[in-house]
C-alpha cells in the first residue's frame, strides 16, 4: 500500500509538472504568436493571441493548433484615397497549421467580426460629413451643401442604409433625401451623403460576409479559409 501511495503521489506531481510546463509553453508561444502574426496596416504591438485547447505541446509535437483566437485593433487601409480605419477585429481560427519550422502558420477555416467605427468611417467621409447610429440598423449621415444659385449654404441629416457590395467595398445610401422643390438639392446633398469605401489589407483568405449597423459602430461579419497568418 505504501508503494502504490508513493506512485500515486509521484503521478500527481508530474502531472503538476506537466500542466504548469504547458502552460508556461502556451505563455510563451502567445507572445511569439502575436509578434509573428502578419496583417498589414495593423501597429505593432496591437495583436492579442490566445491558443486554445489542452494539452498544446501535444497540439506543437503535430504541428496542428485546434483554435487560435486573434484580436487586433487599429488596421490601417486607404480607401477611395482616404484613410478607412478598421477599430478592432476579432478572429477565432481553426486547425492551425504550424509550417516552415514554426516560423509560418496557417488556419484551416476561420470567422469573426470586424468593427469600424462612425468615428472612424467620418474620417473615410467626404469633408464636412458626420456619420451617426440612425437606430434601427439604419446611419445618420449629416452634410452641408452649398446652393450656387441662391447664394448659401444648408445642412441636412438623412438615414441611410449600409450594404456590402463584392464583398470588399462598404455603400452608404440615403434612403430618402428631402428635396423641399429646391432645384438639384438632392443631387447636391447626395453627392455628400452618398459614398462608397472599399474595405482592404485584411489578411490573405479572409473575407467580408455580412454588414450591420450598431450602435457601437459598423460590424461586419468575417469568413475565411486557408488563412495565412505568419511566415
Amino acid at each position: 500500500m505504501r508503494a502504490l501511495r508513493i506512485l500515486l503521489i509521484v503521478v500527481v506531481v508530474l502531472a503538476g509538472v506537466f500542466i504548469a510546463v504547458d502552460r508556461a509553453a502556451v505563455y510563451f508561444a502567445e507572445s511569439e504568436a502575436a509578434d509573428r502574426v502578419v496583417v498589414p496596416g495593423a501597429r505593432t504591438g496591437s495583436t492579442d493571441v490566445s491558443i486554445k485547447g489542452f494539452p498544446f505541446l501535444t497540439q506543437v509535437a503535430g504541428s496542428e493548433l485546434d483554435e487560435v483566437d486573434v484580436k487586433v485593433t487599429g488596421i490601417e487601409a486607404t480607401a477611395g484615397g482616404r484613410a478607412l480605419r478598421i477599430s478592432s477585429m476579432e478572429a477565432e481560427l481553426h486547425q492551425v497549421r504550424l509550417t516552415d519550422g514554426f516560423s509560418g502558420a496557417t488556419a484551416a477555416r476561420a470567422s469573426g467580426t470586424a468593427v469600424i467605427s462612425y468615428e472612424d468611417l467620418t474620417k473615410a467621409a467626404a469633408d464636412g460629413v458626420v456619420v451617426e447610429y440612425g437606430g434601427d440598423g439604419k446611419v445618420k449621415v449629416t452634410g452641408t451643401v452649398a446652393l450656387p444659385v441662391v447664394g448659401r449654404t444648408v445642412s441636412r441629416s438623412v438615414l441611410s442604409t449600409v450594404t456590402l457590395v463584392d464583398g470588399h467595398t462598404v455603400r452608404v445610401h440615403a434612403d430618402k433625401v428631402p428635396g423641399e422643390g429646391i432645384p438639384g438639392l438632392e443631387g447636391l446633398v447626395r453627392e455628400k451623403t452618398d459614398f462608397e469605401r472599399e474595405v482592404g489589407r485584411l489578411p490573405n483568405g479572409l473575407k467580408l460576409e455580412k454588414i450591420q449597423p450598431t450602435a457601437d459602430g459598423l460590424e461586419i461579419s468575417v469568413t475565411g479559409a486557408d488563412v495565412r497568418l505568419a511566415g
